[in-house]
């Protein structure tokens, strides 16, 4: 008997006694207090199960939202230095935590934008078509605005996705896709490839890719490796910098349950934070945070 069929039989036979007990010893089973529980319209709570979505609002988010209202009623401008948490260096706050979440050091992530912005401005710098070499390679099925994302970058390069689009797919019959057979994809189209973009954990299978084996292969191939770590991040343990990743893009309002609208993620792994030679559109944090505040053009 598998260990599913134990746990349904147990739960059975005890007429519920059995899943309670279970309840009452999981060593998780206290945060379910940390979360505000939506309930049915005859106020029972829901179970649920939308994580992958949105994940539900913690009870500190309010008056996290609040203490940031209230700086700015009372500091204006002067929050950006005054404020109980300063918004000029807010993205800093969020370096070791945001690190330990994907495995990374602290200099090689940043919370900005929102993953399909991050995911383009990722492809500026790490999405280098030249000659043969000019493809892109994605999973089956990847999500959706992923899909589009690549297809419209391809096309503002001068690409044709229909051609320069390489897509892995799961054998006919089968729902996942085998990990001999991704690499196998990348070994066998090493000359063409110029990236490799998949996800850390697939949408609509729950799939969990080995990144490791996927980045090896990638950079063997000649290719940079970047991953979408929407449903990773906050879900699977990861290792981003050891695995030698280039980049890595997330969301945080699903596993991470920071809210509709929250900014998203970015790992660029160290190797490329020096080098002035990468590819970027420049911006605000492009000036000397010491003197960006003073409005000056650097050369």
């Amino acid at each position: 008997m598998n260990d599913a069929a134990d746990v349904d039989r147990g739960a059975a036979g005890g007429g519920g006694d059995e899943a309670r007990r279970r309840d009452a010893a999981d060593p998780l089973g206290r945060w379910r207090e940390a979360f505000s529980i939506p309930t049915h319209a005859n106020g029972a709570s829901v179970i649920y199960l939308c994580g992958n979505s949105l994940g539900l609002q913690p009870k500190t988010a309010r008056g996290a939202v609040e203490q940031e209202l209230d700086d700015w009623a009372r500091h204006g401008v002067e929050g950006h230095f005054r404020a109980r948490t300063p918004w000029y260096p807010y993205h800093e706050v969020f370096r070791e935590t945001g690190a330990r979440l994907v495995g990374a050091r602290p200099g090689e992530v940043v919370m900005m934008n929102s993953l399909t912005v991050n995911l383009h401005l990722m492809m500026v710098s790490f999405f280098r078509p030249s000659g043969r070499r000019r493809r892109v390679l994605m999973e089956w099925p990847a999500f959706p605005s992923d899909i589009y994302a690549i297809k419209t970058h391809l096309q503002t390069r001068g690409l044709d996705p229909d051609r320069d689009l390489l897509i892995a797919r799961p054998r006919s019959g089968e729902q996942t896709l085998r990990r001999e057979d991704l690499l196998a994809l990348i070994d066998d189209h090493a000359d063409e490839l110029a990236l490799v973009l998949v996800g850390g954990v697939n949408f609509f299978t729950g799939q969990v890719f080995d990144l490791a084996a996927i980045t090896e292969a990638g950079h063997r191939a000649g290719a940079m490796v970047g991953f979408d770590l929407a449903h990773a991040a906050g879900n699977v343990e990861l290792a981003l910098h050891d695995w030698d990743v280039d980049f890595a893009c997330w969301c945080s309002y699903k596993y991470l349950n920071a809210g509709p609208g929250a900014v998203a993620g970015c790992f660029v792994h160290a190797r490329h934070t020096e080098d002035r030679g990468v590819p970027r559109y420049g911006g605000w944090w492009g000036n000397d945070p010491d003197t960006r505040f003073q409005m000056h053009q650097q050369e």
